[in-house]
């Protein structure tokens, strides 16, 4: 079917719908209109003096359909050029003014609503017959009503057509769209209840034939500057790949051109993304990710198919596939009819030699007669002929069958002793094998008592290797307990001789204590008596006194530090008050003397004092020595 064919059946149901009277003629004013609305849908420029010319009044009738189309032909349908104009709104307004008069769905119209309709209108215009009354035949019918089924995910059922057409027997010879929509409406051509999802198969349908999109989906595609993935959502058509931000095909991103040259070919995975492929073409070659291999595998053939259509040359995958169902319809028509011709022949020829078979028959069955009379005939003398033999083999039989039952008679004494021979021999024979049950019984327990013996045995052997090795570790636990000990004594027996030798070192660093403060109560009294001695000598010398006068006084604490010797805080405090006393007096004289304290300490006194202070130093550091030895010493 052509371009222009497609548009005429769109203008056919405008037409009709303008013919009131159904006879085949439309009023003037109301061909102007058509005729302007579909130059301004097919974006055509107007030629409104031809069309005027055109409607003049003669006695053709210009009015009239055969009068419309020659105007329809020459000014519209040739200046219009595919591609050039919306194809979905010049349906839509072809579909507006004939539904306006023909569609009014009642009621029970539940599952399409007015939208659906428009769609499902314009699939019967794709699949109906190129012949008017526009009507869709029976198989093409089924095709669209599987489409949908499928679309939806459920198994058509052909039982709601098939009463359709036992309702209606005219359906057989094709359906008109009124009646197809009013029995899509009322749910007798598909069993659901769900409007939205009847909308949704008819929506998906309309967009894969009347739209040619061959397939549709989400994959990622790889970026040609920032080189980055990103999901969208793909439209195949037979010429171009059209890709957008999502579904709602509101936002479109781009678009792929396909020609005669393009490639399709599965690549590598990498960059993190698997089941890839890419669409070469002349300008650029695009990377594309599917979700898995069976999407990769389903959009290369779609891919593919759309290539062979550009070879071929066609613009429609179903408008080409109805092409083909409808050659396919013609073979099989032509075959049929063959076939009846065939079948026509094949009967005459086989009535023909019925005919000749049944004189055949007749004949054979006459000498078969005769053949079966003098057959009778010889077989009866052969059965008298063998009834004086039977007579005289019935006598020798009879004189056989006394023989005979004398034998059996004997045959069956010696049967019967037989007999009995064998049911002893049979509980002779239980008897040995219940005594060879009872042997194999016992050949079991010993093998049982033999492997239980095996397991003790072996057991045995185990505990006796593990008591040897538990002998052999505690020997050796012995021995270590017994090195620890020995080397236990000896630690302890050098810390007691430790132990002696800090007492031993206690008891000579008191004894040295002891010393040490004899001495230094023996110092502390000569101290005493040194300090009297000093009182008594730091008074101050009356003028006449002894030698020694003229001398000047000494400052007896700068001689003291000069001469290091030893000071009490007594001797300080006393000098201090007698200096205190001669500044208040004043009475002091040239001729007094003052002794030096250097004179009042003898070297052996002060050597005697050094040396109770080292004691003491040395028997605080014994005692020290021996707190921390008895601190560190091992408990026992």
């Amino acid at each position: 079917m052509d371009f222009k064919s497609e548009l005429l059946k769109s203008i056919w149901y405008a037409f009709t719908a303008l013919d009131v009277e159904k006879n085949g003629k439309v009023s003037k004013s109301q061909l102007k209109v058509l005729s302007h609305n579909l130059y301004t849908a097919l974006h055509i420029p107007h030629d409104p003096v031809a069309l005027e010319e055109h409607f003049q009044d003669n006695d053709d009738g210009p009015v009239s359909n055969q009068g419309y189309m020659p105007y329809l032909n020459k000014y519209i349908l040739a200046k219009a050029n595919d591609g050039t104009f919306d194809k979905e709104t010049f349906d839509d307004l072809c579909w507006m003014m004939t539904a306006k008069k023909n569609y009014n769905p009642g009621m029970e119209a539940v599952l399409c609503s007015r939208k659906d309709a428009f769609k499902l209108w314009c699939l019967f215009n794709m699949l109906s017959e190129d012949r008017y009354p526009l009507v869709m035949i029976p198989e093409e019918v089924e095709y669209l009503l599987k489409k949908i089924a499928s679309a939806m995910s459920l198994e058509w059922e052909r039982n709601g057509l098939d009463d359709c057409y036992c309702q209606d027997p005219t359906l057989l010879d094709g359906m008109t769209v009124w009646t197809f929509l009013e029995l899509m409406g009322s749910g007798s051509l598909l069993k659901s209840e769900s409007t939205g999802a009847v909308s949704l198969a008819v929506d998906e349908v309309f967009q894969e034939m009347y739209h040619d999109v061959l397939k549709k989906g989400y994959m990622w595609k790889k970026g040609l500057v920032r080189r980055n993935w990103n999901e969208r959502w793909f439209v195949l058509k037979p010429s171009v790949i059209q890709y957008y931000v999502s579904e709602d095909l509101k936002e479109k991103k781009g678009e792929i051109l396909l020609d005669k040259r393009c490639v399709t070919e599965a690549i590598q995975d990498k960059d993190g993304r698997r089941c890839l492929f890419c669409i070469k073409t002349a300008n650029r070659t695009f990377e594309i990710s599917a979700s898995d291999l069976k999407h990769r595998l389903e959009w290369m053939q779609a891919i593919q198919t759309a290539i062979r259509l550009l070879t071929e040359g066609k613009r429609s995958l179903h408008k080409e596939l109805k092409l083909r169902r409808r050659e396919n319809r013609e073979q099989i028509s032509k075959q049929k009819e063959e076939q009846q011709t065939l079948q026509g022949l094949q009967e005459e020829k086989e009535r023909q030699i019925q005919e000749r078979e049944q004189l055949e028959a007749e004949t054979l069955q006459k000498e078969e007669e005769e053949r079966q009379w003098e057959k009778q005939q010889h077989m009866q003398r052969a059965l008298e002929r063998q009834l004086r033999e039977a007579e005289k083999a019935r006598a020798n039989m009879a004189t056989e069958i006394a023989q005979k039952e004398a034998e059996s008679e004997k045959q069956r004494l010696r049967i019967r002793e037989l007999e009995i021979t064998q049911q002893a021999l049979e509980k002779a024979l239980e008897a040995e094998i219940q005594a060879r049950v009872v042997e194999e019984l016992a050949t079991v327990n010993q093998a049982s008592l033999l492997e239980e013996e095996e397991d003790k045995l072996k057991q045995l052997r185990r505990l006796k290797e593990e008591q040897e090795a538990l002998l052999q570790q505690t020997q050796q636990e012995k021995h270590e307990i017994l090195q620890d000990m020995t080397e236990k004594a000896q630690a302890l027996k050098v810390a007691s001789q430790e132990l002696e030798k800090l007492q031993e070192s206690r008891q000579k660093s008191n004894q040295f204590l002891e010393e040490a403060k004899k001495k230094l109560c023996r110092a502390s009294c000569h101290v005493k008596h040194w300090n009297v001695q000093l009182n008594r000598l730091m008074k101050p010398i009356s003028p006449g006194g002894p030698v020694g006068q003229g001398q000047p006084a000494l400052n007896t604490e700068v001689a003291v530090h000069q001469r290091g010797a030893f000071s009490s805080n007594e001797f300080i405090v006393k000098k201090q008050l007698c200096n205190t006393d001669h500044r208040l007096s004043g009475a002091y004289s040239p001729n007094s003397q003052s002794v030096s304290p250097s004179r009042l300490y003898s070297e052996e006194e002060e050597e005697e004092e050094e040396e109770v202070q080292e004691q003491l130093r040395k028997v605080s550091l014994t005692e020290t020595d021996s707190t921390r030895c008895e601190t560190n010493r091992p408990s026992h």
